[in-house]
């Protein structure tokens, strides 16, 4: 109980840091989101419309910036995020509720995969050490090395440009109503299928290495020699012991990981015009749209806090130690 209280006080003062800082930065950027729209139009607005929008948008109130901090608060805990200035009059909850599901869709899936297809190659390739096995470490190294983007640009040209087989943007078939059809499921996975497999080879590498190296300095643990000892099974030793322990760092690195799958993917969902959380990000970063922002870095700041959550109770679970030390 004294574990879980330390947590639950520990996560709620990074969160109202986390919240604080989402509220200043957006504020300290040059410009404002009226001079970035009239420019963005480029002379289809009227300049003298200027004051107009900024009534419309109510950036004309002469308010302090610690008032407009309390009052941003008081909008967070009604549950309100405000108006996009870009898509105006669109609340922000409605246009982050469009893109959050693309996003933890595509990525959470795909960051899944390469974990658990990571930490079951790293498993064989430590336990086999010493052997042809160690002749995958380059590989695993090289696809480590390159950046994500990179990767997604590579894949468009040979997967998409040169081959034809895959579509290089684009979340699903415009032509095609959203609904829960196979029609429509079939076309979102299909336009899926480069990001998803970008992020995969760009992030199995890491789980490969990781759990490699784990097990290398697992295996020489006493337990595991007295488990072959005992005479027990080669794979209950592996997977039962060696494996169950090394894992453990693994599963902090993946709750930092499915934070990632909210907040990281930035550039893919740039490199390949998907429609999620990154992208709008993206477009509310151009246009000064501070609400937008806030609402996005919001979403990011509790995935992120929420992921860390889970690891740091699923990490006391599997480690009782975790929990004896924190008395």
């Amino acid at each position: 109980m004294r574990f879980l209280l330390r947590r639950v006080v520990f996560y709620a003062l990074t969160a109202w840091a986390a919240i604080t800082i989402n509220f200043f930065i957006p504020r300290m950027l040059p410009g404002d989101p009226v001079t970035a729209l009239l420019g963005r139009m480029q002379g289809r607005i009227d300049s003298n419309a200027e004051h107009s929008l900024r009534v419309l948008f109510g950036l004309d109130q002469d308010t302090t910036l610690w008032q407009q901090y309390l009052d941003y608060w008081g909008l967070l805990f009604r549950g309100d995020l405000g108006l996009s200035f870009t898509h105006f009059p669109t609340p922000v909850a409605d246009i982050v509720n469009q893109s959050l599901p693309w996003t933890v869709g595509l990525v959470g899936v795909a960051t899944i995969i390469a974990f658990v297809i990571g930490s079951l190659i790293g498993t064989f390739l430590g336990w086999r050490r010493g052997t042809w096995a160690d002749g995958l470490l380059p590989v695993a190294t090289f696809f480590q090395a390159v950046p994500y983007f990179w990767l997604g640009l590579i894949t468009i040209a040979v997967l998409s440009v040169n081959l034809g087989w895959f579509p290089s943007s684009g979340s699903y078939d415009r032509g095609l109503v959203p609904s829960f059809s196979g029609e429509f499921i079939g076309s979102v996975i299909y336009y899926g299928f480069l990001p998803a497999l970008t992020v995969v080879l760009s992030s199995v590498a890491g789980w490969v290495l990781g759990m490699r190296n784990m097990m290398v300095t697992v295996s020489s643990e006493d337990y595991v020699t007295v488990a072959h000892a005992k005479g027990l099974p080669e794979r209950q030793v592996m997977l039962g012991y060696a494996a169950r322990n090394a894992v453990l760092p693994q599963v902090s690195s993946f709750a930092l990981s499915l934070g990632f799958v909210v907040g990281g993917t930035l550039i893919m969902e740039m490199v390949f015009s998907y429609q999620g959380i990154g992208y709008t990000l993206y477009q509310a970063v151009s246009t000064h749209d501070y609400p937008l922002m806030q609402g996005c870095f919001l979403v990011i700041t509790l995935s992120v806090l929420v992921a860390n959550m889970v690891a740091d109770l699923a990490y006391a679970l599997l480690d009782p130690r975790t929990r004896t030390e924190d008395r």
